[in-house]
């Protein structure tokens, strides 16, 4: 089920004397149940972990981070996972059932927009972690 989706540098569409608008999410099909801002230290890892059904987009406001995944089946597996640094103005999906972890190589604000509720009972139920990035 992996296959990293990023989509680098996001710019503003449209431009005026106001300012700018930029769409992140506009796929007319991903039915989002939370959105939830998050501030991260540098040097802070992040998820070590998959979801059973939630999936989610994480949008970079500020900072750099690298942004670790592979499929879920794989994780015991001494398979590489896949890297890459992701920075503001970038966004990266992570589907269910796909290890996911972050590392943050500067303090960081981003957005990350889930098709899951994050009522911790709920959140708990879908997420298997596994420490794989230190």
């Amino acid at each position: 089920m992996c296959g990293m989706k990023i989509t680098k540098n996001i710019k503003p569409e449209y431009v005026d004397l106001r300012g700018g608008i930029a769409k992140l999410l506009d796929d007319g099909k991903t039915k989002i149940k939370s959105v939830l801002l998050i501030t991260s230290r540098k040097g802070s890892v992040r998820a070590n972990h998959y979801h059973k059904k939630d999936t989610h987009y994480v949008y970079m406001i500020e900072g750099k981070m690298e942004y670790y995944e592979k499929p879920a089946k794989e994780v015991k597996n001494k398979a590489k996972m896949k890297r890459v640094i992701l920075k503001a103005g970038d966004m990266v999906f992570t589907p269910q059932m796909t290890f996911h972890a972050t590392k943050f190589l500067e303090d960081s604000v981003f957005l990350a927009f889930a098709t899951k509720s994050r009522q911790q009972a709920d959140y708990e139920a879908d997420t298997i972690r596994v420490e794989l990035v230190k």
